[in-house]
């Protein structure tokens, strides 16, 4: 059930702009025991919301890896997503108007930093497993760096110490593609359609590879002109999204997703950052995923001290983390019971 935690204080934004109030949108499995030994927090990536059992629904659930009846399970809906958190189409308190294409621009950290207030908020000292994949991992990587001494271990996959130039360069041409619609500044479900999917699109092919739409959608009929399969395919994906997403929410996101950049502001490399982390982590990369391939994941497993690192193989790409749960989970359940998670 989703539960909404407000703060009536402002928020401030690391990049000096402010909420005058902040609402996050969470939902929690399972009970949190009397030691608060047993959380385990998970960050959602891009489109997803805090409803990890839905879209996770492969490790999170009664019976599975991430069991409600062994672990208190939080998960909280990032700032800016259209799923209840503070997003474009809240209404700003001080002028009584949706703030629109007006909503502040937010990073990474002032995501982490909103979870942080929410885990204070339930009264959570530890955390006994962060979980994140892909923006999710961002997060967590994020989370890890401000608050290690919170956090008891960790789990990454499909991600990376900082946004690529490849992803940064593949966000600019889906923004691109939603600038080209006029409507969607209106950030509402249903205006600004054709940009959102254009964009959804565009993603769609760094989501899979060329191995898989060739192998799943091929023609069968070597005669025909249009309507071919994969287009089909393309088309009923983004208007999959453009029912459940808005393209101002996309456009924003995509532009936080950018700022990711564990050095900006530390006077430290990456390397040297990532080398502070100390607790027991394992990294896990998907062989075909071409949007975050695994030298990401290696670069993170190489400067991570007590990192694990496993790569799936899988024809699924960047979505393996979502589709592979049976190879995730035969890992996952291994390194966690090794470290008695």
């Amino acid at each position: 059930m989703k539960q909404i935690f407000l703060s009536s204080q402002p928020f401030h934004l690391e990049m000096d702009g402010i909420l005058p109030e902040l609402k996050i949108a969470y939902y929690t499995y399972g009970k949190l025991n009397r030691e608060k030994s047993n959380v385990l927090w998970i960050c959602h990536a891009l489109t997803a919301s805090a409803d990890a059992q839905d879209w996770w629904n492969g490790l999170v659930g009664e019976g599975k890896i991430f069991d409600p009846e062994k672990y208190f399970i939080v998960c909280a809906n990032i700032i800016g997503s259209p799923y209840g958190s503070s997003n474009a189409n809240d209404i700003n308190p001080v002028n009584n108007e949706k703030y629109g294409i007006d909503f502040p621009f937010f990073t990474v950290r002032d995501m982490v930093k909103a979870h942080q207030l929410l885990k204070n908020y339930l009264e959570i000292d530890k955390i006994k497993l962060l979980i994140g994949g892909s923006m999710g991992g961002y997060q967590t990587l994020e989370w890890t760096i401000t608050e290690q001494s919170a956090i008891e271990n960790l789990f990454l996959i499909a991600t990376s110490a900082e946004e690529s130039a490849w992803g940064k360069a593949i966000h600019t041409a889906q923004r691109m593609a939603i600038e080209a619609d006029p409507e969607w500044t209106k950030g509402e479900i249903g205006i600004g359609d054709k940009g959102l999917k254009s964009a959804r699109g565009i993603g769609m092919l760094t989501y899979r590879n060329y191995q898989l739409f060739k192998n799943q959608q091929s023609d069968t009929d070597s005669e025909i002109f249009q309507n071919h399969k994969s287009s089909s395919y393309i088309k009923y994906q983004a208007q999959k999204l453009a029912d459940r997403f808005d393209a101002l929410s996309y456009y924003k996101l995509t532009e936080a997703m950018d700022s990711h950049q564990l050095a900006r502001g530390r006077k430290k490399s990456v390397e040297k950052i990532l080398n502070q982390i100390k607790i027991p982590t394992l990294v896990v990369g998907i062989s075909s995923d071409i949007l975050c391939p695994p030298q990401e994941q290696q670069f993170l497993a190489n400067h991570i001290p007590n990192t694990e690192y496993y790569e799936i193989d899988s024809e699924y790409g960047h979505d393996g983390f979502l589709i592979e749960n049976e190879k995730i989970g035969l890992k996952l359940t291994d390194w966690m019971n090794k470290k008695n998670i």
